[in-house]
């Protein structure tokens, strides 16, 4: 598995998270058929305590979540995503592939494959919400006290969520 990771500054009306990078799992899990590799990453999800609560694409317009952070597993299929916001940086997955995305950072679908399938996931005792609009100041508080969870959603105890995210997040 390849590991890279994105901190993206508040970009337009999408407030990002200047202090949590976006985390790119390259290879998490070695692709199988659709069906076996979506079961395979809510197991893994469920294992981790960041619970799979759907499946299906990403959307195509763009949004972030003021109430949860967010794994996606790439399922089947190949996508272009664009993350951070409109103009943000355009990242490519394909299955197997997985993405932990901080509360706030702005994603959507550019194009994706007619067999694309993700897996989303979140932290028990979150609730996503959908946003497409600037956050409000409360949004904002809660955005910033938000806890994030110690176990990475796809490497357990020894993934990268325990370097990247709890060494950002006392800076």
């Amino acid at each position: 598995m390849q590991i890279e990771t994105y901190l993206l500054a508040e970009h337009g009306w999408v407030p990002n998270n200047a202090k949590l990078p976006v985390i790119l799992y390259r290879q998490a899990m070695t692709p199988a058929s659709r069906e076996e590799a979506a079961a395979a990453f809510e197991a893994r999800f469920q294992q981790h305590g960041w619970p799979a609560q759907w499946r299906d694409g990403i959307y195509d317009y763009h949004h972030y979540h003021s109430t949860a952070h967010e794994v996606l597993g790439v399922a089947a299929g190949s996508a272009t995503l664009m993350i951070g916001g409109p103009d943000g940086r355009e990242i490519e997955v394909i299955a197997g592939d997985a993405l932990l995305l901080p509360t706030g950072t702005g994603h959507c679908a550019c194009r994706s494959s007619d067999d694309f399938l993700v897996v989303g996931g979140y932290p028990e005792g979150q609730a996503w919400d959908i946003r497409c609009d600037a956050p409000t100041p409360e949004d904002r508080r809660r955005m910033l006290d938000l806890p994030f969870p110690a176990i990475d959603p796809v490497a357990g105890l020894e993934g990268p969520l325990s370097q990247h995210w709890v060494s950002s997040a006392h800076l």
